[in-house]
Parts: structure tokens; sequence; C-alpha cells
């Protein structure tokens, strides 16, 4: 007779797949997870090994497991933390950007958000009556002294040591004061149900990639922390067809488009890069460089017909 001990082993080597699996369906007593014919389900005559409530080595039709709900790569818990060693940045070019809004796109479908949720913005701005209009991308702005965490009452909003800023909609209370207390107006509220999918509905909440929002909480930029994670570029930097978004890490001193890459204190010092209302002192993580130079003209098709005229 087999110890405990070697049934236990063969269950670890043999149950490797089950990882992504659960047994439906509990009828016998003999093997409380095999399902009886009401059930509807024919076997495969697959056997898998799996390990019952009372430590015991069982066989199972392969026909009767089924996928378990996706799960993040780490828990809110650990996504609080960060990644150690890091200092994420991004570099936003002015002259660069046409108001394509493949950012605003791909942000979008990542995080299943609807169109009136857009957490990337792209506005028309012009600084004086004598000077050209250009078009500017905001994101919310990982601040290093974000007002929005200190104002949240149950730790929802919270920054991580690599200093991103996110939120666990788990915590979110849906009261806005993190709303309120940002300056940048980059947050939004689902004040509807997101109407998502069922398969993305009934996922676990995941603090990284934002997914699934829900009625009742706020959304943002999350500078696609879970992409960061896995060492590629936020879904907006690589959606870009002029490379206006540059991310990367401050420790390391360099930012990249994807398809260039440059020393993040030369591209801020050359360039005369610069940061939104710096005067309030939240220091904010992303960064501009002017519309100088501009790569396209200046064109606004979204305008009313009376401004396109004047």
């Amino acid at each position: 007779m087999k110890s405990n001990d070697t049934s236990r082993r063969e269950f670890l080597a043999a149950a490797g797949l089950l990882a992504t699996a659960a047994v439906t369906g509990c009828a016998t007593k003999e093997n409380p997870f095999q399902p009886d014919a009401a059930d509807g389900l024919k076997p495969s005559g697959k056997k898998i090994k799996l390990l019952s409530v009372d430590g015991e080595v069982i066989e199972v039709d392969e026909a009767f497991l089924k996928p378990v709900p996706h799960l993040p790569p780490v828990s809110n818990e650990q996504a609080r933390i960060g990644i150690p060693g890091k200092k994420f940045v991004m570099v936003i070019d002015l002259s660069r950007c046409k108001s394509v809004k493949a950012c605003q796109s791909a942000c979008n479908h990542a995080h299943q958000l609807q169109g009136d949720q857009n957490w990337i913005k792209v506005y028309p701005m012009q600084d004086a009556d004598h000077t050209a209009p250009y078009w500017e991308p905001t994101t919310c702005m990982h601040c290093d002294e974000p007002p929005c965490v200190k104002v949240c009452p149950v730790d929802a909003t919270f920054k991580r040591q690599d200093g991103i800023v996110l939120i666990d909609s788990d915590r979110c209370i849906g009261c806005r004061f993190c709303m309120a207390a940002c300056p940048y107006s980059t947050r939004v509220f689902n004040w509807e149900d997101p109407g998502l999918p069922k398969e993305v509905a009934d996922q676990p909440y995941s603090c990284e990639s934002s997914v699934p929002q829900k009625k009742g909480t706020v959304g943002k930029c999350d500078f696609c922390a879970d992409m960061t994670r896995q060492g590629e570029l936020p879904h907006c930097v690589s959606a870009c067809p002029n490379g206006v978004f540059m991310f990367g890490d401050m420790i390391q001193d360099s930012v990249t488009n994807g398809a260039e890459t440059f020393r993040f204190s030369d591209l801020i010092r050359d360039k005369a890069g610069y940061r939104l209302m710096e005067d309030l002192g939240t220091k904010p993580s992303v960064y501009y460089l002017p519309p100088v130079n501009r790569n396209f003209p200046f064109k606004n098709d979204e305008a009313k017909p009376e401004e396109k005229k004047s």
C-alpha cells in the first residue's frame, strides 16, 4: 500500500493542468466529485487525478471538469506593493500629437471602457490669442504627492513604491473625494453598469489591470501596471502611430515609445520638459515636451461648424 506522502506526490505531479480546472457535480459517496446521469455529461475516458477533501487521491473523468474564472497574476495585496527598484515615468511629446486618439481606443479596449468613460482625454489647447493651437493628451499624473490618496477614507486609492497610483475597486465606496481632490480631473465615476460581457464581469477584480470596472466606483489611468509587470509598454504607448507617448524608468534614466529610446534626463533638459500645475506641489510622474517644430498642422475636425468658420 502506498503511503499518504507518496499519494500526494503523485497528485502534485499529475495535476498540473488542474490549476485551471474545477469539478462539476457531486453524486456518489465513493467518489463525491463524480456527477450522476442527471447532469447530462458523458465520460471522455481520460482520467485526471485529484486530491479529495479527505486527502485521498481519486481519479475523475476529464469531461466532468470545468474552467475556473481567470485569476490575476498577483493578488491585490501584492499589487499594492508594486515592483521594487522601479520609478515609472511618462513623457508626452506635444509636437507629435495629431489627435488620432489611437491611444484612447487602445486604453478603452484593454480596460473594457465605454466611450464616455475615457481615461485618456485629448484636448485642443491654445496658450494665447496669437499662438498656434495644439493637442494635449492627458492621463492620471501618478503624482509623488497625490492628493487623491490623502483624502480616500478607505484606502481604496493608494500609491505604490514604483510610483504608480492605483485604485482598488473592491474597497472603493464611491464617495468621490478623490475626484474632488484631483486637480487634473482625470478620474471618472461609473454611474452606470459597465455593460461588460459575462466572462469579463465574472473575473476577480485586479488592481493592476483595473478589470472589471464596477458600478458606483471610480476609474482612472493605471499606467497599465499589469503590462509593466511583464516588462511591456502601456497600451497607449504601443498604440500611438506617431510616438507621442514615451514610458520608462526614472531610476534607469530611460524612456521609450517602442521605436525610439531616450535618456530621460537629457530629453527633459534639452527639450524643456515640464509638468502640469507644478506649483501645486503634487510632483506628477507625467512630463510634457512643448509643441515646437510640430510634425502635423493643427486640424480640429470635432469643432462645431461655427467654430470652424471663425
